[in-house]
């Protein structure tokens, strides 16, 4: 299997950015009225409904979303969910039923997609989203996020037999080619046809940075890595953006992977973490403290290693960074 080890890690202060995780906890105002005794307004959390941890509780039930479709990190295997992400997961069941001091609990996958697995956790169908999502400004309007899981940006595939200036242009290299890099970059490009998961940070960077340029390729919708990694092969786009590691995995599991190419470079530097509700304190601090007290044991080394291969010590270093202190 391919590794991700070493995939963009080394810069020290990225890896410190991501690491300063700020807990806000809400101030509760006095309850103005009439009675004697004043009370504490209810929480945003209770105001929306019963928390996590108590419709828990109450059901003996605690529902995982997870991605059927992202490898390595959650997809469907002949046993169930799998992937790093799914593993990693795992621990949080055994660290709400001791919270909860529960005799049993019930574990539901809860299979999502790229366009409802936001939706699946505002109207709570999964207390946990237990796939690698990219942690965006944007996203936490609509939900709340753990402790980073993984160290992720946007990569790029193309075919191995991609022309030698695009595949320089992708790399970062285009300079070498020519005085006039820039200029002949910027035509060639306007040649192409790229290939995006809607919906993804991956999409939202290929507009953005098409936009900034002034170049007008073609973006074409892509279902999923699947269909992505087959439209290269086909030659229906010229390359495809997504998730450096999925990229990395899907490619490497190809039956064609000699004709792929994932260029090593990563576009941008994004911290990639668990979903759950906003505005519920109490199970987000259980969650990252199960988190925390992972990344510190020998077992996570294992579960990191099952999906990536033996972790470095930048990659180490971005955990420690990223566990929080009791």
């Amino acid at each position: 299997m391919r590794r991700v080890a070493s995939m963009g890690l080394g810069r020290r202060a990225w890896q410190a950015s991501w690491a300063l995780a700020c807990l806000v906890a809400p101030t509760a105002a006095l309850a103005q009225g009439a009675k004697p005794a004043a009370k504490k307004a209810p929480t945003a959390a209770a105001a929306k409904g019963t928390g996590t941890l108590e419709r828990i509780r109450e059901t003996g039930t605690i529902k995982l979303g997870y991605r059927t479709d992202a490898r390595p990190f959650s997809f469907d295997s002949a046993g169930g969910p799998a992937g790093y992400s799914v593993d990693v997961c795992q621990r949080v069941p055994d660290a709400v039923k001791q919270e909860l001091s529960l005799s049993s609990l019930k574990v539901e996958w809860v299979p999502v997609t790229v366009d409802d697995r936001f939706s699946a956790v505002q109207e709570h169908k999964v207390d946990l989203l237990c796939g690698a999502t990219s942690v965006t400004l944007g996203r936490r309007k609509q939900v709340d996020f753990s402790l980073p899981i993984f160290p992720g940006g946007v990569g790029v595939v193309t075919r191995s037999d991609a022309p030698h200036e695009l595949r320089n242009i992708l790399s970062g290299k285009a300079q070498e080619y020519t005085p006039t890099w820039r200029a002949v970059a910027l035509n060639i490009l306007r040649e192409q046809i790229f290939g995006v998961i809607p919906g993804t940070t991956a999409e939202e960077w290929t507009k953005r940075r098409a936009k900034e340029l002034d170049v007008r390729s073609r973006i074409d919708p892509m279902q999923n890595y699947q269909v992505g990694i087959q439209a290269v092969l086909d030659r229906k786009v010229n390359a495809f953006f997504g998730e450096r590691a999925i990229l990395l995995d899907a490619a490497g599991h190809n039956p064609s992977s000699k004709k792929l190419l994932v260029i090593d470079r990563l576009f941008t530097y994004e911290p990639l973490a668990f979903p759950l509700a906003r505005d519920d304190d109490d199970f987000r601090l259980l969650v990252d403290r199960t988190l925390s007290q992972l990344y510190a044991s020998t077992d996570f080394v294992t579960a990191y290693t099952k999906w990536f291969g033996k972790p470095d010590e930048t990659a180490m270093e971005f955990f420690r960074w990223n566990a929080l202190p009791e």
